[in-house]
């Protein structure tokens, strides 16, 4: 399986597109969900909601997408939110500069390198231009990626499109506190787009302008961080590390990590075990998961604790969500640029709480999802290409077929459609087209069973269940249908 199969698969079925394809001059990074795609990504978020948000007791809140200019004064991004870019002399292209340097040896690049340390890596690592194969480039530069925007009608109110939906939570932190009842720790979380001004936007859903993040901030004291309610669920529960300065991942327990002093404390690797599992649900191979711990360098401006949770694809290891201890710094931001006092007052003690972010990408999520479950083999001497997604991330549990259009089989396939449906099944019905040519469409979407109707229906109530991996059929009674999905 490669990254241009998958997509190729993507564009055929309309997974996803480009935004606004009909016209030449549409900019690069955004792109638009089709049907099956869109079914796709809202299971990908129902059970993150289910697995973490649920089961977590977070609170789930839905915050604007345009911000005013003196909250992102107040967070730092107006002055620390930048990439470095750099551009050939020969034909004016536009690169970041990390990632120049990164696809041509391999090697990570931090975020808090000079313009002039990045001028010298270039130099040195004999970076060509993608487009013209120049090794000529002007002089780094930052550039801020954050998205303006004038509102009123005069246009004297600046704002921004967010950037990140963490910063809604943190203004929203102290209402939602109040409301919620209860003491620390605890999680408010969010998903929805956010938008960077990307200066290369590629790979898809890998790296875009419009992005769609699902993201959790937890709030606790700093002084109890190893006070953790559900602690024993976890603490033999092993996560797949790769530290900083070691060349191996290494399975490390829980309660390991935090004796040996790997992790901030219990509450960092409780929700790192949490994760871990949740993405194990996605349909991820252990070997196939790692987070990868992040030097001072490396990190975001506001993180004292980086940990990257990365799962391993075509194009390498990729990057789905940032495991960040972001410390006091968005609360104590924010209180002095709004004035407002957001620290809490819990058992005669007043503080500013800290904050553990769960930072995931959903359509990156989606992407490696779809390619984790792309399967291609010889059948019958035929190519058979299948989608072996997880049956609750599946566009449709069932698709149902008639065998024929006449004879009154299309209505008794119609009848069993609407009941499915009604048993709050989703059902896929096509009568379009061979039995063969149908099983193969479905597969290539990744529904999980296909039930064919025909003459035999009409004499004796009995159906043909397929199961998608195996392809092994079943005769049974269509009031079995629903049990045999079950099992």
């Amino acid at each position: 399986m490669s990254y241009e199969e998958v997509t190729n698969l993507a564009l055929r079925r309309g997974f996803y597109f480009p935004t606004s394809e009909i016209y030449p001059n549409s900019p690069g990074g955004f792109w638009e969900f089709g049907p099956i795609g869109e079914r796709i990504r809202q299971n990908v978020l129902a059970m993150w909601r289910k697995e973490l948000v649920r089961k977590e007791e977070f609170f789930e809140i839905s915050g604007s997408l345009i911000l005013s200019e003196n909250v992102f004064m107040a967070s730092g991004h107006l002055e620390s939110f930048n990439d470095p870019i750099v551009q050939c002399k020969k034909c004016h292209s536009l690169f970041r500069a990390d990632k120049l340097i990164e696809e041509k040896t391999g090697e990570n690049v931090p975020e808090s390198l000079s313009e002039k340390e990045l001028n010298e890596k270039i130099r040195l690592s004999g970076a060509i231009c993608s487009k013209c194969k120049s090794n000529e480039f002007g002089e780094c530069r930052k550039f801020n990626m954050m998205i303006g925007t004038n509102i009123g009608a005069t246009g004297e109110n600046k704002c921004y499109l967010r950037p990140e939906t963490c910063q809604n939570i943190f203004l929203d932190f102290q209402r939602v506190y109040k409301i919620s009842r209860k003491n620390l720790p605890i999680g408010i979380a969010q998903a929805g787009p956010a938008f960077r001004n990307e200066i290369a936007p590629r790979n898809t859903l890998l790296r875009e302008r419009e992005l769609g993040q699902m993201e959790v901030e937890i709030f606790f004291n700093p002084n109890k961080i190893n006070e953790v309610e559900n602690w024993e669920e976890v603490k033999d529960y092993e996560l797949n590390l790769l530290q900083v300065g070691k060349k191996e991942i290494e399975k490390v327990s829980c309660e390991k990590a935090v004796n040996e002093k790997i992790v901030s404390g219990r509450l960092v690797a409780y929700y790192l075990a949490r994760v871990q599992q949740l993405y194990e649900k996605y349909g991820f191979k252990n070997e196939n998961m790692r987070f990868r711990g992040l030097e001072k360098e490396e990190r975001a401006f506001y993180a004292k604790e980086t940990w990257d949770f990365e799962v391993k694809t075509s194009l390498g290891w990729v990057e789905l969500i940032a495991n960040n201890y972001r410390g006091d710094h968005d609360l104590k931001g924010h209180s002095k640029g709004s004035k407002t006092d957001l620290s809490v007052n819990e058992d005669g003690e007043k503080y500013l709480p800290h904050v553990f972010e769960i930072s995931a990408g959903i359509d990156r999520t989606v992407y490696a999802v779809i390619e984790n479950s792309y399967r291609k083999e010889m059948k019958n001497n035929e190519e058979r290409v299948y989608l072996s997604l997880p049956k609750k991330i599946a566009p449709y549990s069932v698709a149902i077929f008639p065998l024929v259009k006449k004879d009154g089989i299309a209505e008794k396939a119609r009848e069993i459609w609407k009941e499915l449906n009604n048993k709050n099944l989703e059902v896929l019905y096509d009568e379009k087209g061979s039995i063969g040519r149908r099983y193969a469409r479905v597969d290539e979407i990744g529904v999980s069973f296909a039930i064919t109707i025909d003459y035999q229906t009409l004499e004796d109530d009995t159906v043909t269940l397929r199961e998608r991996d195996s392809t092994i059929q079943h005769r049974i009674k269509t009031y079995d249908i629903i049990s045999k999905i079950g099992e």
